[in-house]
């Protein structure tokens, strides 16, 4: 049967069974409304809430209601946050980047501290009084100097800006509702929340009569045909790398091996100010897990277990430190026969992502969804990026970001798509018994300038799934990890660089117990993360250092309290027993470890010593001796002829 229940954010249509008890009508009401848990809603018959329901473990049918019947319902005062931090949580924080908790409709949803401070502000873009067309004094305004909205269409095209930040977006939607300026404050309970997530899959529990899919369906519960086109915002602006060694240090193990290296961006989000309420994913440091290495590609179990137990203890590290993960970033890199130049391969003729990565990136935006007070479901597209390191027009060593679009998120997780052969294009899958495939089209502009609508089956160009993006570096870098001697990245055992207590006791005893040397130190997040996953220091600990990195101005002083804590004294007797040989060990390992690493050089134009003195014999591509294919380094048989290496 379907309940209608009228709330302060709208109408709802909550679908029950006849056995169903209030308690489970609560459950599937409590996502909708955005309330903590199904105990804060307030069930009433009448308006005036005089006529509780309270009788949660009775059935529906036994508490006389039937299809088509209205309640009302609200939630606990008692139970809705305040939308101002409390001190305690303010001081806790520490970073503009943690999330908060806004008042109103949506007021259950943490979302970005950016997306609030963006919220509080007009948006409105100030103009000059023009001097050709103005004729008033300079007290007045007229239609040629009057603030216009950050979603003006010419504003827009006469600044180039092909897609508009997502809070121009949101205005743009709001204002239909004559909702203008500052928004931060509830959400009008006459209005329905103006964003929800695209679905492209089949509508459970259809109240038409007929069997549930894949035995029945109908037009209410089937989707809609798709039309891909080109999203008009993005979720995130600008990519900005707080360092060029970031990029750099990335890059050391391409040259060293001449294989492709796939890795996790961590940063935060801030304001971007060359966007009208742009918002920009500020990246502090790269973390590398287990993969496999190939000169052609990149092999990772998003899927495994241990690819996400490793992942959350990085996140662990990154939260303390006031970050979180903002994107992944890989190289496709191939050196050409001119000294200091690799091959030009992504561009308007080919592609500029592959439909596998496409496929990955649209994967790993429905793992990281973006929160949003505004949106029905409390989520709304991802601010997750996707960078890649290629070659561009120069043959010069080159960063692109993109974000996939809402509606790629759709297809991936109504496993619609499927990666083809051909690198620029995108697969619809067949429908089958279980698997109901909606019609896919997408418009292109013909030869005689006219729009013409195309069938996407069985592919289409992966450009209509892309949203770019762009990146650059700070002026005056600040970042965060600016450690003197970087620590080795992790899962580069391969190229004898190596994680040990060894290297771990070195690289402490560099600060020679000084609390001003031990917080520089501690600036490393690679050194972090293997400092954490020997599981030596508590969680109070862990807070402590990550309060020492993002806290500059008072490190010294933080550096003394983490010296005298018990985890620290722990740690330190434990590295005293670290024997020789893991130290000499760790030191061999620790002078290969990034030799190609120039804090400032810039990362748009590095060299390519194809003679680097990290290269190894063992870490460079092998000639069979059976049938002379040159295999990759990593394998120990040949995989043309299958015989043995030696």
């Amino acid at each position: 049967m379907l309940i209608r229940i009228r709330s302060p954010n709208g109408m709802h249509r909550i679908e029950a069974g006849l056995k169903d008890t209030l308690a489970q009508l609560l459950e599937k009401l409590t996502p909708v409304m955005n309330a903590p848990s199904p105990d804060a809603i307030v069930l009433t018959r009448d308006v005036g809430g005089q006529n509780i329901l309270a009788e949660f473990e009775q059935s529906i049918i036994s508490l006389g209601l039937k299809h088509g019947d209205m309640l009302f319902a609200t939630v606990a005062p008692s139970a809705r946050p305040s939308v101002e931090p409390t001190s305690a949580q303010a001081s806790a924080g520490g970073g503009s980047n943690k999330p908060t908790a806004s008042g109103g409709a949506g007021s259950f949803v943490v979302q970005e501290d950016v997306d609030s401070q963006l919220e509080k502000d007009d948006g409105l873009i100030r103009r000059k009084r023009d001097t050709n067309f103005c004729k008033h004094g300079a007290n007045a305004m007229c239609e040629y100097c009057t603030p216009i909205e950050p979603y003006d269409a010419g504003y827009l095209a006469e600044n180039k800006i092909k897609h508009m930040s997502f809070h121009s977006y949101l205005r743009k939607i709001l204002s239909q509702s004559k909702i203008r300026g500052d928004i931060s404050g509830a959400v009008p309970p006459n209005i329905p929340l103006p964003l929800e997530d695209l679905d492209y899959r089949v509508k459970p529990n259809c109240l038409s009569g007929h069997a549930p899919w894949p035995e029945g369906i109908c037009t209410k519960c089937q989707p809609s045909a798709v039309t891909l086109q080109r999203q008009p915002f993005r979720m995130v602006d600008n990519v900005e790398f707080a360092s060029s060694a970031i990029i750099d240090r990335l890059l050391s193990f391409w040259r060293s091996t001449r294989c492709q290296r796939f890795g996790f961006l961590y940063g935060r989000y801030d304001r971007s100010p060359d966007v009208p309420l742009g918002i920009k994913a500020i990246v502090e440091a790269i973390y590398e897990p287990k993969q496999g290495w190939e000169e052609d590609g990149i092999k990772i179990d998003v899927e495994s277990e241990d690819f996400d137990s490793e992942v959350k203890r990085a996140d662990a590290v990154a939260n303390a430190c006031g970050l979180k993960v903002v994107g992944m970033i890989f190289t496709d890199l191939e050196p050409t026969n001119e000294s200091g130049r690799v091959v030009y391969r992504r561009h308007a003729n080919s592609y500029f992502l592959t439909s596998l990565e496409c496929r990955l990136a649209a994967y790993m935006e429905l793992k990281y969804p973006n929160a949003s007070r505004w949106a029905r479901g409390g989520h709304f597209g991802s601010k997750f990026v996707t960078c890649c390191v290629s070659g561009n027009e120069d043959g010069d060593i080159a960063v692109t970001a993109w974000q996939l679009s809402n509606s790629a998120m759709a297809l991936q997780a109504a496993n619609l798509i499927v990666p083809s052969s051909v690198p620029s294009k995108m697969c619809v899958l067949e429908p089958t018994k279980t698997r109901y495939v909606p019609d896919v089209f997408y418009k292109y502009t013909n030869e005689y300038n006219l729009p013409v609508t195309a069938n996407a089956k069985p592919a289409f160009p992966v450009e209509y799934l892309l949203v770019n993006l762009t990146h650059g570096f700070p002026k005056d870098p600040n970042p965060m990890f600016h450690s003197d001697n970087p620590f080795c990245i992790e899962n580069r055992d391969h190229l004898h660089q190596v994680q040990t207590l060894g290297l771990l006791k070195r690289h402490i005893n560099s600060a020679q117990g000084a609390p001003a040397m031990l917080a520089v130190v501690l600036a490393d997040f690679h050194f972090l993360v293997y400092l954490a996953s020997l599981d030596i220091l508590g969680p109070n600990d862990v807070a402590l250092i990550g309060r020492i990195v993002r806290d500059s101005a008072n490190s010294v002083q933080l550096a003394e309290e983490l010296l005298s804590s018990s985890g620290w004294q722990t740690l330190s007797l434990m590295l005293q027993e670290a024997s020789d040989s893991d130290l000499n060990h760790s030191a061999a390992a620790g002078q290969a470890t990034d030799q190609h690493s120039t804090h400032g050089a810039p990362a748009a134009n590095p060299s390519i010593n194809s003679n680097s003195a990290t290269s190894t014999a063992a870490a460079s591509p092998w000639a069979c001796r059976h049938c002379t294919f040159v295999n990759s380094p990593s394998h120990d048989s040949c995989d043309m002829c299958a015989l043995p290496k030696d």
